[in-house]
């Protein structure tokens, strides 16, 4: 049995306890807050009605197409039909137009169900809606791939202007949170993929899934629970400073080859001694708190091996993400999620109806993505967006989040951190190289991929 160390309890490093638990290995987490879920968690405000509600850090959505999150989910005992409402992929507006995938339960091919969305279309003109066709269809002859320098603009090049303002632009911010003149055209294609363009057991993989439940309760507190009672050692409130290898060689006497072969036991001063030594780290925190951990622990002849690893994080640039939730008695969305139009002063590009996903009647969560400016001026400004667009005259804010480092900027052929950063020592996160951009699945899968890698690794 190995025993492997988990720094970080968000939905990635909680994801790699879970392997390497499920696999027979004894997993103990460290987690720096009092409270679980990372960046993907709760908290507890009080509406202008004295009611009181429990909101999360910022706005978040899954699609069909988060397989593992999902088998994930289900491992740990959450209702998943019960805690996502699943509805088509929908970008309308408040005045009717826009796209709206028709919910068929399974459509006789991947796809079929993005044309007839695009052909049904509202407000669309039919060049408008064969500029697209147009675009998918060479996209899926390309097998959704493209050159690595290339942005989605340049990738949608012949698209109509109307289009690209209505689907592409607010697909792209949100799904990559990156505006389509700076976001990656490859890993928007790999999106498509895997979405628009793929069926799950369940559904197709672009149905949307809305949190009915806080995201505190939708995974972490699950999977902190499951955890526990499979014999997991769990640590709160508990910020680990440093490690240190405890069978390190002579290693001025050593090639790179053979550190890089060399696969030493860690343990961390911030433990109790009778914790021990571990076979494998994985470090499961933002980008910035990874690098501090790394430079902490990594001593001066083996800090060659890391280098790599640490420039490719210092070199991620980050985007903000703003939620701005706003209560009006009146407030009731004719869908649970709506687009907005957007500009410099209405920034806001989705706005989510809580009181038909979580039950707080009257409760509004707007989303800013890639947004940029100070919390109060992006705060009235929504407002102002909010009582213009939804002709809700009473709207008022209720509680601002900016996310300054949300996610890191998805660009063209963008360098990530690896997986592996030294023997024994992996890194896991939505930030880590892999095929998507910042999302709950992205951070789970790098999980997985951490903890397989840890636990088959030959000390």
């Amino acid at each position: 049995m190995k025993r492997v160390l988990v720094i970080g309890a968000g939905w990635a490093g909680l994801a790699a306890a879970i392997h390497v638990t499920q696999a027979g290995h004894h997993a103990t987490v460290l987690e720096a807050a009092r409270a679980i879920g990372g960046r993907a968690r709760a908290l507890n405000v009080i509406l202008p009605s004295g009611q009181e509600a429990t909101l999360d850090n910022g706005q978040h959505i899954l699609i069909g197409a988060y397989s593992e999150t999902l088998r994930l989910m289900q491992t740990v005992g959450v209702a998943v039909r019960k805690s996502l409402l699943r509805m088509p992929l929908t970008l309308r507006y408040p005045d009717g137009s826009g796209l709206q995938l028709p919910a068929w339960k399974m459509p006789w091919f991947a796809g079929m169900d993005v044309a007839a969305g695009i052909l049904r279309a509202k407000g669309w003109s039919w060049r408008d809606k064969l500029s697209l066709l147009r675009a998918a269809d060479a996209w899926r002859r390309s097998n959704f791939t493209c050159a690595q320098a290339h942005t989605v603009a340049r990738l949608c090049q012949g698209i109509s202007p109307r289009v690209m303002a209505d689907m592409i632009d607010p697909l792209v911010v949100s799904a990559l949170n990156t505006p389509t003149g700076r976001a990656s055209g490859q890993v928007f294609l790999r999106i498509l993929r895997d979405s628009l363009f793929a069926n799950s057991d369940a559904g197709p993989g672009s149905n949307l899934l809305l949190p009915k439940a806080d995201l505190g309760r939708l995974f972490p507190t699950a999977a902190w629970d499951w955890l526990r009672t499979q014999g997991a050692d769990l640590h709160t409130g508990v910020r680990l400073q440093s490690l240190q290898a405890t069978t390190a060689p002579d290693t001025k006497s050593l090639s790179k080859s053979e550190l890089l072969a060399h696969i030493p036991r860690w343990l961390s001063a911030d433990l109790p001694v009778e914790t021990g030594s571990f076979d494998a780290v994985i470090i499961a925190t933002p980008a910035v708190e990874a690098a501090r951990i790394i430079r902490a622990s990594i001593t001066q002849d083996t800090a060659q091996i890391a280098q790599q690893w640490l420039a490719h994080a210092d070199g991620l640039q980050y985007e903000a993400i703003t939620t701005v939730y706003a209560h009006s008695p009146q407030a009731k969305l004719t869908e649970p999620m709506l687009a907005l139009r957007n500009n410099p002063q209405e920034p806001a590009q989705f706005v989510f109806d809580r009181g038909q996903l979580t039950g707080h009647t009257g409760l509004l969560a707007f989303v800013v993505s890639a947004s940029a400016g100070d919390a109060a001026t992006l705060e009235q400004q929504v407002i102002q967006q909010g009582r213009a667009q939804l002709n809700l005259a009473g709207l008022q804010p209720v509680k601002t989040i900016v996310d300054k480092r949300a996610t890191f900027a998805c660009t063209p052929a963008l360098q990530r951190p690896a997986l592996h950063i030294a023997p024994g020592l992996l890194a896991c996160g939505d930030y880590v190289d892999g095929p998507y951009p910042s999302t709950l699945e992205g951070a789970v899968r790098s999980g997985l991929a951490a903890a397989q890698s840890a636990i088959t690794t030959q000390v």
